[in-house]
């Protein structure tokens, strides 16, 4: 698996992200674990016919065109998160009619990172998200590969990046 080393930019208009070059210009393929997760949790993936979408007047139902047959042709599975879907939603406790918001996210992110152990990327993947403000959710990932040093990655301002 090479991956090519992606970085987060965030100017005032977007949050945008752009591959990582070395000091002698090349491109930089380490981190690929931490790189295909990112990919993983920036990607919109297709929504489930039985799911609600966000606006009632929008049919797009998101995803991306490269996942069509992926398994078949290279191997591949559906790459993203749901996450999308929550762009509306309030950030509430277990008690509400679709449960907690908390909970929702761990399992967009649990369903995007699961071909990682799928495919034996890695052995598990634990995820903990958590409310760490009024309008913020943080998600903690760590995937555990056996007998290497667990990789913990964190993903600060989720909930603000999916729009709500």
């Amino acid at each position: 698996m090479t991956d090519i080393r992606i970085v987060q930019i965030v100017t005032p208009e977007a949050v945008t992200l752009d591959w990582l070059l070395t000091p002698t210009g090349e491109l930089d393929t380490t981190q690929e674990l931490a790189t295909a997760a990112t990919v993983a949790l920036g990607t919109d993936r297709l929504a489930l016919p039985a799911d609600v979408l966000p606006d009632p007047n929008d049919s797009d139902r998101r995803g991306w065109w490269g996942d069509l047959d992926a398994e078949v042709i290279h191997d591949g599975w559906p790459i993203g998160t749901r996450l999308w879907l929550m762009s509306r939603d309030k950030i509430t406790g277990p008690e509400a009619r679709q449960g907690s918001t908390i909970a929702r996210a761990e399992e967009f992110v649990r369903e995007a990172l699961q071909p990682f152990v799928d495919r034996q990327i890695a052995t598990s993947v634990e995820v903990r998200a958590e409310r760490t403000d009024t309008g913020r959710i943080d998600v903690l990932a760590t995937f555990y590969r056996g007998a290497q040093p667990a990789i913990a990655l964190r993903y600060a301002d989720l909930w603000t990046e999916i729009g709500a």
